[in-house]
């Protein structure tokens, strides 16, 4: 009897052991397994994945498994949190590589590898020009930037009430020199250039706005029509008192540049038929300044729309030498022009 049951204790503790073993075997099967895609994934060529703005480590690891770059979602999020991951993931394009491994994935998504390419926005240049340079620079594609461009989309103080026309945010994408990747989202583009705008248009331009008795957009337009007109900073302000004192007068502006607006184009000669065009931003037609903004102006004539220089010139015309004379009779502006062979 005692040896039955020292035979039976034995084949329970063999079949212990045998269970014991191939649970092993299979948890290093497993793990082995795991450890292999978390090391080096298995993808057959180099491809990228698109990081939304605001995604953490979940919603990147199900982007990853349905794209089939990695096979095991929840050690992706594992490894995201102990690896402190978690609070850094940035939007955007990102770079995958044949044979990286997890961390690998995550540097990249944090540190925001994105072919990043630093995008120079000139002072005068108009949407279209600006939407056209990003799709140049490969960023993103014009029609891209155009769904951007709603006002709704964006919660800024100078963008209130802004009147109707074609192109609400002309004159309020500020130019400067931007970073910006391959495959960024337009709207954050967008709202990166408003962000610029807002941080130069300070409170002290809000209020002097007010005691000029002027809205923002109104300074934007002035501004904006500044920049197309000359380049010379030190004759910004000047330019712009002359335009004010044409307005106070109720004359009309009779600014080329905001002809070139409607045209399209920058055509140094400007035909009787141009001048007459019917649109709200020409204005041989119309008094007072156009509906809206004809370009994105730098700081400096922003400063000039809010602080003109005082000036009873009426008039200005380019001299042969690249700077502008100013006049103050239209029968010293006729001779002005005369002088150089205009």
């Amino acid at each position: 009897m005692a040896i039955m049951e020292t035979k039976s204790r034995f084949s329970v503790w063999k079949l212990f052991l045998a269970v014991f073993f191939i649970v092993v075997i299979a948890v290093a099967v497993v793990f082995g397994t795991v450890l292999s895609d978390v090391k080096h994934i298995h993808i057959s060529q180099d491809t990228t994945v698109d990081v939304p703005e605001g995604a953490g480590a979940a919603s990147v690891a199900e982007i990853l498994y349905e794209d089939g770059i990695i096979k095991y979602p929840n050690v992706f999020k594992l490894i995201s949190k102990t690896g402190g991951y978690d609070a850094n993931y940035q939007p955007g394009v990102v770079n995958i590589k044949m044979g990286m491994g997890y961390s690998d994935i995550l540097k990249n998504i944090v540190k925001n590898d994105r072919n990043v390419v630093t995008v120079v926005i000139p002072e005068g240049y108009t949407i279209k020009q600006i939407a056209q340079k990003l799709s140049d620079e490969g960023i993103c594609s014009v029609d891209e930037f155009n769904a951007a461009l709603d006002p709704s989309l964006y919660d800024y103080r100078f963008l209130q009430n802004l009147p109707d026309r074609e192109n609400k945010l002309e004159g309020y994408l500020f130019p400067a020199t931007y970073e910006m990747y391959s495959g960024m989202a337009a709207k954050d583009i967008v709202d990166m250039m408003l962000k610029s705008f807002d941080n130069v248009f300070t409170d002290e331009y809000y209020k002097r706005a007010e005691e000029v008795n002027v809205t923002v957009d109104e300074v934007v337009t002035m501004a904006s029509i500044v920049e197309r007109e000359t380049n010379d900073e030190g004759e910004r302000a000047k330019v712009a008192g002359v335009f004010y004192n044409r307005i106070n007068k109720g004359m009309k502006l009779e600014s080329c540049a905001t002809v070139q607006y409607i045209l399209g184009e920058n055509k140094a000669v400007l035909s009787v038929s141009d001048t007459k065009i019917q649109s709200p931003y020409n204005t041989y037609v119309n008094t007072g300044l156009p509906v809206g903004p004809i370009a994105n102006p730098g700081a400096d004539c922003i400063k000039a729309a809010l602080y003109p220089e005082k000036t009873d010139a009426l008039y200005f015309v380019l001299s042969k030498n690249g700077e502008h004379i100013f006049s103050k009779t239209y029968k010293k502006h006729l001779a002005a022009m005369e002088a150089n062979g205009l």
